[in-house]
């Protein structure tokens, strides 16, 4: 199980869910399905893939389906059959709720839902029957639209096949081809959003359980005082340990034990190249070229140097990391600010004006009244040398 990539335990775990989504399935399945998912939620949470101050536009199309699994385990949970229900309803109704929560945090739930949520307390049976009715039309809204996503993605695949046979292709089919990329991520939006309207259906379904079971347990415990102090004890401790068990599933999420900063080991443990409990401490090493004898070691004489620059690259080494990089250069920014904002407090200040009113009427309006008489002295010259003036030889001889 440890080798096993995230990508490859999401689809088995997918699988199992599927198959009691549609028919009934076996208890064993079911413990593999929650088994797998609990495995996907501790890598995910290793790997720091989702963040609370992240929406939807900021996931990568891969990673949109990782939302799914508090979803996939809260609905296989309710498919466990144990003896105490109370236990699976508690830890089942945790489960969908954290994925409601993670998906609003992500400004996926629809603004419908956040309003009858708002006015939940308030809400009459002629408005529980309208937002049930609205769910209804969204789940169908959102199952016709996958359906039309995997009927065009047939037919691409069958037009594919055709030309590459050559083959003429059939009516219908001569679609232009979309961009993967945008048809996928749309598809998963839309599972997601199919998602979130069975979990509120779901959550609802639950809840009134719970209260019938909650109702069953005390008629029971009427019947001998130390059978109900035993079940409000049990009740409590069930209580704490749910609530535990709910902070420490959040704290998954918000704040990732030991996040892996490394982003080129992060896609090695995505692809299945190396496993989480690895322990990784990225420090940029730059290839060394030369014998395969001197690569290990560290060259004394001058001679090994020598050899140890043969077969070097034509270009320049990185002496840096991406991940470097891009702290220093925040580094650069974070001291370019702060000097900006120096120089923008000292341009503001009053420093100038406060040596004018230091020294009032001094240099400045001497250097003034000097201006002014130097003007009015070489106006009074040019009234009484008019242009021209003086200048006999331009004279017309008469």
């Amino acid at each position: 199980m440890e080798d096993i990539s995230l990508p490859v335990l999401f689809e088995r775990a997918q699988k199992i869910h599927q198959i009691a989504s549609d028919s009934s399935i076996e208890q064993e399945t079911v413990r593999n399905g929650c088994e797998l998912l609990r495995k996907c939620e501790d890598m995910i949470g290793k790997l720091g893939l989702f963040s609370s101050n992240e929406t939807k536009d900021d996931i990568s199309t891969t990673n949109l389906k990782y939302l799914l699994v508090p979803y996939y385990l809260g609905e296989l949970t309710e498919k466990n059959s144990q003896e105490d229900r109370l236990l699976i309803l508690k830890a089942s109704v945790a489960k969908l709720k954290e994925f409601i929560s993670l998906c609003e945090t992500m400004e996926l739930v629809p603004e419908e839902e956040l309003q009858s949520a708002m006015q939940s307390r308030s809400n009459s049976s002629a408005d529980q029957r309208a937002k049930k009715v609205a769910r209804f039309k969204r789940i169908k809204a959102a199952e016709s639209k996958l359906l039309e996503i995997k009927e065009r993605k047939e037919r691409r695949g069958r037009s594919t096949r055709a030309s590459a046979l050559s083959t003429p292709i059939e009516m219908g089919e001569e679609d232009l081809e979309d961009d993967d990329g945008e048809e996928e991520r749309e598809a998963w939006m839309t599972t997601i959003s199919l998602a979130l309207c069975k979990s509120f259906d779901l959550l609802d379904m639950l809840k009134k359980e719970e209260e019938m079971l909650l109702a069953v347990r005390e008629e029971q415990s009427k019947e001998g005082d130390i059978d109900y102090s035993q079940s409000t004890l049990n009740e409590r401790t069930h209580r704490a340990e749910a609530w535990h068990r709910d902070a420490a599933s959040r704290a998954r999420y918000t704040k990732p034990a030991t996040p892996i900063t490394c982003a080129t080991f992060a896609q090695d443990v995505l692809e299945g190249r190396a496993k989480v409990s690895q322990f990784h401490e990225h420090k940029h090493q730059p290839m060394i070229f030369g014998p395969a004898s001197l690569v290990s070691k560290n060259p004394t004489s001058e001679r090994e140097r020598m050899a140890a620059q043969v077969f070097q690259p034509h270009h320049r080494l990185p002496t840096m990391s991406i991940e470097e990089a891009g702290l220093t250069e925040m580094n650069i920014m974070n001291k370019w600010q702060e000097k900006n904002a120096k120089l923008m407090e000292e341009a503001n200040s009053s420093w100038y004006k406060d040596n004018r009113q230091s020294k009032p009427g001094e240099d400045g309006e001497e250097d003034d009244d000097a201006a002014q008489e130097k003007a009015r002295a070489w106006d009074d010259w040019k009234d009484d040398n008019p242009r021209g003036a003086g200048n006999k030889k331009l004279t017309p001889c008469g």
